[in-house]
């Protein structure tokens, strides 16, 4: 049995991306050619979460996209033979926008190396930021982020789950280690 360490409940991941929405208006002086692309699965949901967070502040709304970027990933050979490819749903122009790239935990950064070579396949923003839910360290590309709900150290031997009601049918971020 792995040991299982609750580090976020439904609560504190809200409280978080509340957070995160007031950190983003203010660095960007409000919602003016702001955009939300959700790495898809739970990145994805967590934009549409951060973007009812930004309604709730601004009284208004931003663009929120969905970016698959399965054939852009450095190891798409190790994770299937024959990997899902689903489809990325921008259906705004990211030309000269403030894009906010929105995912759940940042660890070695190749997910992110890979999402901005698909992003920029779509168009040239003015800018891309980079928000996460929980940054744990580890890094082996020079990537940060500008928006981070909570940052976990971690040992390389442990896992950070981030399950989401949306995808897993419940709010929790855990930390699960080797016993």
């Amino acid at each position: 049995m792995k040991d299982r360490v609750l580090i976020l409940d439904k609560e504190a991941i809200s409280r978080a991306l509340m957070r995160l929405a007031h950190e983003v208006l203010e660095k960007n002086k409000g919602t003016q050619d702001l955009c939300l692309v959700g790495i898809r699965n739970r990145g994805a949901s967590l934009a549409q979460r951060l973007n009812k967070c930004i309604e709730k502040i601004e009284a208004r709304s931003v663009p929120v996209g969905i970016l698959d970027i399965t054939l852009y990933r450095d190891d798409l050979t190790l994770i299937s033979a024959k990997p899902v490819v689903h489809k990325t749903e921008i259906d705004f122009d990211i030309n000269d926008k403030i894009v906010v790239l929105v995912d759940d935990v940042l660890y070695t950064g190749r997910t992110i190396r890979a999402a901005l070579d698909a992003l920029i396949d779509l168009g040239r923003p003015r800018v891309i930021q980079l928000a996460v839910l929980i940054d744990r360290g580890h890094r082996e590309l020079p990537i940060r982020p500008d928006f981070v709900g909570k940052n976990i150290p971690t040992a390389k031997d442990e896992r950070v789950d981030v399950h989401l009601e949306e995808v897993d049918g419940v709010d929790e971020v855990l930390i699960v280690g080797k016993t």
